[in-house]
C-alpha cells in the first residue's frame, strides 16, 4: 500500500507524535508498504487564499508556489493518507489544517449532490483513505475526540474517501500496523 503521513506536529512542540510516527513509518516499511512522512513545520506551506485559481486558472494546479505541491501531489498518488497530530485545544494542529485546506486541487470546481448535500466532485477517479493519528493532551477529553473524529467524518465527504481509523500515539505501533494492513 502506498501511504503518506502528513505529520501536523508545530515547530518546537513539545511532542511524542514524531518520535512515534517514526517508529511507525519503519514498521510499515518492513510490512512490505511504501511511506511518505511529511514534517509539515519543516516545510514551506503558505495558506489558502480562497482564489479558486486551483479551479479555474490553472485547473488541479494551486496558484501558490510552495512545498504544498509536493504534498498534494503525493496525497493523490496515495492509497491512505494518515493525519498525525497532538490535540491543540481541541482540535489537530492549525499547521496540520491549513495543509488540508490546501488540498483542494483533488476537486473540481462544479457541485453534485451526496447525502442531501452540496459537494465538489472528485477531479480523480481515486483519492486516498484517510486515518487519524492523535496524540491526547493532559486537557484533551472524549469530547475533543468526538469532535475531531466528526469534523474528519466531514472533511472525508470533501475529499471522496472514507476515514479508515481514528488511533492515538498510546496504542503500540504494532496494533496500528495490524489495522493498517487490515484495510
Amino acid at each position: 500500500m502506498n501511504i503518506v503521513v502528513l505529520n501536523g506536529v508545530p515547530e518546537g512542540y513539545d511532542s511524542r507524535m514524531s518520535g512515534y510516527v517514526e517508529e511507525l513509518v519503519k514498521a510499515l516499511m518492513t510490512r512490505g508498504h511504501t511511506v511518505n512522512e511529511f514534517r509539515l513545520h519543516e516545510m514551506k506551506i503558505k495558506y489558502c487564499t480562497g482564489c479558486f485559481g486551483c479551479f479555474v486558472k490553472t485547473p488541479g494546479v494551486c496558484l501558490i508556489k510552495d512545498d504544498a505541491e509536493k504534498v498534494c501531489r503525493e496525497y493523490i498518488q496515495s492509497d491512505l493518507a494518515i493525519m498525525a497530530s497532538p490535540v491543540i485545544t481541541g482540535f489537530t494542529s492549525a499547521l496540520l489544517k491549513r495543509v488540508q485546506d490546501r488540498l483542494i486541487p483533488a476537486i473540481l470546481p462544479f457541485v453534485e449532490v451526496i447525502h442531501g448535500e452540496f459537494h465538489h466532485p472528485a477531479r480523480y477517479d481515486t483519492l486516498p483513505l484517510l486515518g487519524l493519528l492523535l496524540e491526547k493532551g493532559d486537557d484533551t477529553d472524549d469530547e475533543d475526540i468526538d469532535i475531531i473524529t466528526s469534523i474528519y467524518q466531514r472533511v472525508v465527504i470533501n475529499l471522496h474517501s472514507e476515514l479508515v481509523f481514528t488511533r492515538f500515539i498510546d496504542d503500540p505501533v504494532e496494533e496500528a500496523c495490524h489495522a493498517i494492513d487490515h484495510i
